[in-house]
């Protein structure tokens, strides 16, 4: 908590204010004027950037300093966010309730991310989309960002596993050149997932 406090601290927003590109790609895809639930969502730039496309957003985030910022970001663009400061090993998804649920760059222990996964997949309503970016293990030759913690780096196999009851839309890993911030920069190892209740 402290780490991600002291990151966001100052008025810089470490991973920049504009969207992560898979979900920019792909924004067209959720239900117009959904809810929308957005995961470690940190200084809020995908939370906002939905927010000014329609969508009734949520960014939780175990940083209340994050969370100031996206608020700021927010208010910045005329656009208002429900924020909520919590842990997602404690934090519940309201089941049946959302049009998507968007996880970019919310590395967590495998234990707890099979957990939150199961959330996620009770958390849709029936159509509603999970779309997540994440560093895979082979991130860790490229040192571009992201966690150094193989237990923290999961496998589209592992994924496929977690979100068994969806139907993937695409799943791949592959290599792509991530501009993002001072946080993320440079030839990346991710893996996307965009997957249907």
């Amino acid at each position: 908590m402290v780490k991600w406090d002291e990151r966001y601290a100052g008025d810089e927003y470490f991973y920049g204010t504009e969207p992560n590109d898979f979900l920019k790609q792909h924004v067209a895809l959720i239900e117009a004027g959904g809810r929308v639930l957005c995961l470690g969502e940190g200084e809020g730039r995908n939370a906002v950037f939905l927010a000014r496309r329609g969508f009734s957003v949520t960014a939780v985030d175990q940083s209340p300093v994050g969370l100031e910022k996206a608020r700021r970001l927010a208010a910045a663009h005329g656009v208002s966010l429900t924020t909520q400061v919590a842990d997602l090993a404690t934090y519940r998804i309201e089941p049946r309730h959302w049009h998507a649920i968007i996880s970019i760059w919310c590395h967590l222990p495998a234990t707890l991310r099979r957990s939150v996964h199961e959330q996620v997949v009770a958390g849709l309503v029936p159509g509603g989309l999970f779309l997540l970016e994440v560093y895979t293990p082979d991130q860790l030759k490229y040192g571009t960002g992201g966690p150094k913690e193989l237990d923290l780096l999961p496998t589209l196999a592992d994924l496929r596993i977690d979100l068994a009851p969806l139907t993937f839309e695409i799943g791949r890993e592959l290599v792509r050149n991530v501009q993002e911030g001072r946080g993320h920069s440079g030839q990346s190892a991710v893996l996307q997932v965009l997957a249907r209740k």
